[in-house]
């Protein structure tokens, strides 16, 4: 071949490749920077009230950079509870396909198995940067696909409120008899110690919260914290205000997708929702610790909330409830004695000045110990 007839070759092959390229998908001319790829639409449900700040503004977060990050061929919509299903309906939508995707707390799932508890938390379990840590890099993530999995759902760490309050009362809790009868709207393990403790244990989404502490349908009931508590105003309803909660030091949320849907898409939309989580994720409790901050301040100096905690004769039999409350959920099922195992091995085990010879502590005590001791004594200074 000479130069003359391969120049001439070249130069029809060059202008086939510049007419496909400016053609769009109807035939119609098209520049070649033009997106042509079909966009990919997900519908995620939540268990949170529309535009509800810190749960609700995560879900539309992660929304929001899954769009972005994928130059719009991944568009996900976000309805609020309600809007489609009920906050606690959320799960089996997504897993029956009704949804895509939810954005909640897995231990609202604890009905399906008592483990989806520690892929939020657990009472005198891991802080917020610890639950980050065992998910990501101590194993959890994998049982927690694994136990997902068996429901239809595969779930990721999407938001973390960090070390919740203990909860609003209409009246003072000074004993441990203060806790017979009462009852509290509290989820996961936390409503099995309050029962343990002769209170009744009431399940509310958010959105049903305040009313049923108005109508007196609950006498207590804990939330998150400070920012998400006084957009609820239940300072109105009950004015004691206690801190930290026992029930929730470090409350992850999760983004659950149908496993269908998941397997189906590419691997940039599989890698674009993961980096949306985990920015979400991250965002989240800087956020948290940025605002219960302030709106703390608003709750004792403008509504003159009486901020209290629990009795030390609390805390003890709370911690001793704990410990068989949390180990109950490994004799549920082989995979939940895996998640529980994995989860105790991964637990920091505290400094050694709290380690004593005779009998230990159970390992979730002695860790919890100095982290709550912390909280306590921030959160007595305050009152």
């Amino acid at each position: 071949m000479d130069r003359r007839t391969f120049l001439s070759g070249a130069s029809i092959a060059a202008a086939t490749v510049a007419t496909a390229c400016s053609q769009g998908q109807e035939g119609e001319v098209a520049s070649p920077n033009v997106q042509t790829r079909r966009t990919r639409r997900l519908r995620m449900v939540t268990t949170w009230p529309a535009n509800f700040p810190g749960l609700g503004t995560a879900a539309d977060r992660v929304a929001e950079f899954c769009n972005t990050m994928s130059n719009g061929s991944l568009e996900v919509e976000v309805f609020a509870a309600g809007e489609i299903v009920g906050a606690f309906e959320a799960f089996d939508a997504v897993a029956t396909g009704t949804a895509d995707m939810y954005h909640a707390a897995e231990y609202y799932w604890q009905g399906k198995s008592p483990a989806f508890n520690f892929f939020t938390a657990v009472p005198f379990g891991m802080t917020a940067t610890e639950i980050m840590a065992w998910v990501d890099f101590g194993g959890g993530q994998e049982l927690w696909e694994e136990l997902g999995r068996e429901f239809g759902v595969v779930a990721f760490q999407a938001g973390n409120s960090g070390h919740q309050m203990g909860g609003w009362f209409k009246r003072e809790i000074n004993t441990l008899e203060d806790f017979r009868g009462l009852r509290m709207r509290i989820p996961g393990l936390g409503g099995n110690i309050l029962r343990e403790l002769g209170g009744a244990a009431v399940a509310l989404s958010g959105g049903e919260i305040y009313p049923a502490l108005q109508n007196g349908t609950i006498d207590a009931t804990e939330w998150v914290g400070p920012w998400n508590d006084l957009a609820f105003g239940f300072y109105r309803e009950a004015p004691y205000y206690y801190g930290p909660g026992f029930h929730e030091p470090g409350s992850a949320l999760g983004l659950g997708i149908n496993a269908g849907v998941w397997d189906g898409l590419d691997a940039d939309h599989q890698a674009i929702i993961r980096a949306a989580c985990r920015a979400c994720n991250n965002m989240a409790l800087g956020e948290y610790t940025h605002q219960n901050a302030i709106a703390l301040n608003v709750l004792l100096n403008d509504h003159g909330v009486q901020l209290r905690s629990f009795s030390d004769e609390a805390w003890d039999r709370i911690g001793e409830i704990a410990e068989q409350v949390v180990a109950d959920v490994a004799n549920a099922d082989p995979l939940s004695r895996r998640v529980y195992d994995s989860y105790i091995a991964a637990r920091p085990r505290g400094p050694q000045v709290h380690r004593r010879v005779g009998p230990q502590p159970h390992p979730l005590r002695r860790h919890h110990r100095v982290v709550v001791g912390r909280v306590v004594d921030r959160f007595r200074s305050r009152a």
